[in-house]
This record gives C-alpha cells, sequence and structure tokens, in this order.
C-alpha cells in the first residue's frame, strides 16, 4: 500500500522559510509523502486560491502572518488570506506560523480565525513542528506555548470590559501613533464613548490620570501591543 500524499499550500515571504518547513514535514512519522505549492505574498497567494476550481486541492495551508499586500483585493496580510482560505478550501486545516508574540494579535487571530494550528516561529523546534503536523493531521487543534500563555493572559484578565474589541482597537491604534482626537476615524465610536472606554483602560493599567504614551507603554510592557 503507498503512503498518503498530503497537498499543502505553504504561504511565506521567505523561500527559505518554505524550503525549511517542507524538509522537517518530509522526516513526519505517519509515513506521509509531503508535496508542497508555495506563494510568497498576498497577491501570487490570492491568485494561486481564485485559479482553484477544486475545494478538495489543499488538505493543509500553512500562513505566515506577515506578507506583502495585494491592496488592489484589499487582502492585506496572512489574516485575511486564512479567512479567504477557510472559504476556498473548507475541508482544510489552516496553520498560521508567526514572529508575532503579542498577546492582543495572536488573541485576536485565534478568536477571529480559529486556525487548526497556531504557533509562535521562536516557540518551536523541528521536533515540536513534526509534533504539531502530526497532532493537527489527526484532527486535533496545536497552538505553541506563547500562543497558550497570551490567551490564558488574556480570558484572566478581569475586567471584561477591557477584554472587548473595541478597546483592544482604541489601544492598538494609539500604540500605532494615531492621535486620540483622530480615534473616530478609525473605529465607529464617537469621541465622548472612546474617551470612556479610555479612563476604562487607564483604571485597569493603574495609570488613572494618566496619558495616551502611559496607555501605550503599560499596553507594551504588559506585552499586549
Amino acid at each position: 500500500m503507498g503512503s498518503k500524499k498530503v497537498n499543502i499550500f505553504m504561504i511565506d515571504d521567505h523561500p527559505s522559510m518554505i524550503e525549511g518547513y517542507k524538509s522537517i514535514l518530509s522526516y513526519n512519522d505517519l509515513g506521509y509523502e509531503i508535496n508542497v505549492t508555495s506563494a510568497f505574498d498576498c497577491e501570487s497567494a490570492y491568485k494561486r486560491m481564485m485559479k482553484s476550481e477544486d475545494i478538495y486541492e489543499f488538505d493543509m495551508v500553512f500562513l505566515d502572518l506577515s506578507l506583502p499586500p495585494y491592496e488592489e483585493k484589499n487582502i492585506n496580510s496572512g489574516q485575511d488570506l486564512a479567512l479567504l482560505a477557510k472559504k476556498k478550501y473548507p475541508f482544510a486545516k489552516i496553520v498560521i506560523l508567526t514572529s508575532h508574540a503579542e498577546a492582543f494579535i495572536l488573541y485576536d487571530i485565534q478568536t477571529n480565525i480559529d486556525p487548526d494550528g497556531l504557533l509562535v516561529k521562536s516557540d518551536f523546534t523541528a521536533e515540536e513542528f513534526l509534533r504539531a503536523f502530526e497532532i493537527i493531521s489527526n484532527k486535533e487543534k496545536y497552538v505553541s506555548k506563547t500562543v497558550k500563555e497570551s490567551i490564558q493572559e488574556m480570558l484572566e484578565v478581569k475586567n471584561n470590559v477591557f477584554l472587548d474589541e473595541n478597546n483592544r482597537t482604541i489601544i492598538s491604534l494609539l500604540a500605532q501613533g494615531v492621535l486620540s482626537k483622530n480615534l473616530p476615524n478609525y473605529i465607529n465610536l464617537a469621541q465622548s464613548s472612546i474617551d470612556k472606554r479610555k479612563a476604562q483602560i487607564k483604571d485597569y493599567f493603574c495609570v488613572k490620570g494618566g496619558t495616551d504614551e502611559d496607555i501605550v507603554r503599560e499596553a507594551k510592557r504588559q506585552g499586549f501591543v
């Protein structure tokens, strides 16, 4: 009986990373033959997906988060591609491999995409990568150490108001340098609502009476952004 072929679509802007993943997976203990299709940016990945007419074409899709965008189609990251891949290949396992270790980003990926695998690149060795592949192949989900810790950290936040999406967006925008008075241009809230939420955030971070810079400093210190 021949070995089962596993068709994987790998999207990463570093071709050497894809070669590394292919090499590691060739040592899998399940006896699977690994067949890889590669793309190195959002545009080529999008076009390859659109060309595909078979929802069963890929068994797995491996994506990096930080990829050169395809602005024409508003595909700006691996997160956008992951959502597209879930629609295009509903039976494929979606695995996200990222250098991002920020709690907000990892929590949002887990919540909005709910991938079959979520691994922070600095977490895993070749052995762990293989183990993750084998666990995901057996229809179980896998998250690496930093992801577990970040999500646990977010879930343990006592003030649930702080955890909601609007407050996370406010903190992320402030961290990107957006001024408070301009926040209503980026988020569907009135300035008065934003100010109330900022007061809650300052309470949570124990910087009552502090500035936007204090919010950003604390958010960075605690690994949220």
